[in-house]
């Protein structure tokens, strides 16, 4: 039975109805579960009870915002045949640009739903919650692909391409539009730049796996690499290593705010009370394991960026970076994506800049553009800055179904090279 209360019966109930809807996906959006109805009451300018006449429950606004965006995503993915027309390159690149928008902006438009399905749902909560939070996009991966093989046949995407594996990272990156990442940015710009760099790539000349593998640039970052310490179960007398795992697992895959210090206490078999007196906070608990995370990342960071290498060499080692970072910390990237809301958790710096990596990267392609390695058209520096940032994350559905070296070759095909047939780029 739907969690949703009883249908409303005139077209006011409609329309506050919906208002309701969009405030809570706002707070959401910005927020996450940590708020409360009392928190949607008071934006939306009622009473909590006036709230429950149309909800029952927090959980069954979540369950309708997550059920309206599966079935924007279901419309957007049957209304139209986007591999109709598809005569030539130019009508493909056309096609494929409407379709990477409308999923750009779709996931713009439910920021919060979108958010909801990269975690699990809140212990006890309901089976439609949990159906509809896993249920995966499948209907507009399938049409993302057969467009993708319409192009093909025009001659303007490259043969010898997994087209399932380059529908789901186009479906996956233009739906991050909605993570928060691009918050400052309206879908219709955003997605333009990134079908680009898909379609195109960043690289004016299209460089070979065995040119890559010989940089200094993935050198540096495989020697930062062998340093992470292996994924081991912790020594189950380290109190503190028990919890440290416990609360990285939890977060990572309920959310942190939504995560209490209970959840922590029970994944790691002992009491609250432990947990209080061997970490401190659950604050104090998150800032470490970030921190530790960041440190980490930074230094392959600084590994690949700071290399003698060329501006496209440093982007691969980037995206090599970004691959391992997501097969062995994956929990802290999920973490992570918390930060890239527009209302942060409200924890002390944890040393890993945003805002430096934002200068470093916009730096960097410029430097490449001004030495004719890097081709970049039609986008401000900080917006292009965000989508090649972007474009270095693998989704780990992938990294998983291919296993890390092809994940690095895609990356390069996605990043690097695009996926069409190169034109001229004089």
């Amino acid at each position: 039975m739907s969690l949703v209360s009883v249908a409303p019966s005139s077209p006011s109930d409609l329309r506050r109805r919906d208002e309701i809807l969009d405030t809570a996906a706002q707070l959401f959006a910005s927020q996450g579960l940590r708020t409360s109805l009392q928190e949607i009451a008071d934006a939306c300018g009622i009473q909590p009870g006036s709230l429950y006449h149309h909800f029952e429950s927090k959980e069954a606004i979540v369950v309708e915002l997550i059920a309206r965006y599966h079935g924007e995503v279901d419309r957007l993915a049957q209304a139209r045949r986007f591999d109709d027309g598809v005569s030539d390159a130019s009508a493909a690149r056309e096609r494929l640009l409407q379709l990477s928008t409308a999923i750009a902006q779709c996931a713009a438009r439910h920021s919060a739903a979108v958010q909801f399905t990269f975690y699990d749902p809140p212990g006890g909560a309901s089976d439609e919650l949990v159906r509809l939070a896993r249920r995966p996009p499948d209907a507009l991966e399938a049409t993302m692909r057969r467009t993708l093989e319409a192009g093909r046949k025009t001659g303007f995407i490259r043969s010898g391409l997994d087209l399932s594996v380059v529908s789901d990272r186009i479906c996956q990156t233009m739906l991050h539009v909605g993570l928060g990442l691009f918050h400052r940015y309206p879908a219709e710009r955003v997605a333009p730049v990134l079908c680009g760099i898909l379609l195109d790539g960043l690289a004016t000349d299209s460089p070979s796996n065995s040119q890559l593998d010989r940089s200094a640039a993935l050198t540096a970052v495989k020697e930062v690499i062998k340093t992470w310490p292996k994924a081991d179960d912790p020594d189950p007398h380290d109190r503190a290593a028990v919890i440290h795992a416990a609360a990285r697992s939890e977060f990572g895959r309920r959310g942190y705010e939504v995560t209490t210090v209970r959840d922590i206490a029970a994944a790691a078999g002992l009491g609250t009370g432990s947990v209080y007196r061997v970490i401190g906070s659950k604050e104090e608990l998150l800032t470490s394991i970030m921190r530790e995370f960041s440190d980490k990342a930074a230094a392959g960071w600084s590994a690949a960026l700071g290399s003698d290498a060329t501006v496209v060499e440093k982007l691969d080692a980037v995206a090599w970076l970004q691959i391992n970072v997501m097969e062995r910390f994956y929990d802290e990237f999920k973490i992570q994506l918390a930060w890239l809301r527009q209302v942060p958790p409200d924890i002390p710096s944890i040393g890993w800049s945003f805002a430096a990596v934002m200068r470093r990267l916009k730096d960097e392609l410029a430097t490449g553009v001004r030495a004719g390695d890097v081709s970049i058209h039609g986008a401000s520096a900080g917006l292009t800055a965000r989508c090649v940032l972007e474009m270095t994350w693998i989704p780990e559905t992938i990294i998983r179904g291919v296993g890390k070296r092809n994940a690095l070759v895609h990356a390069r095909d996605t990043l690097l090279r695009g996926v069409a047939v190169r034109r001229s780029r004089g």
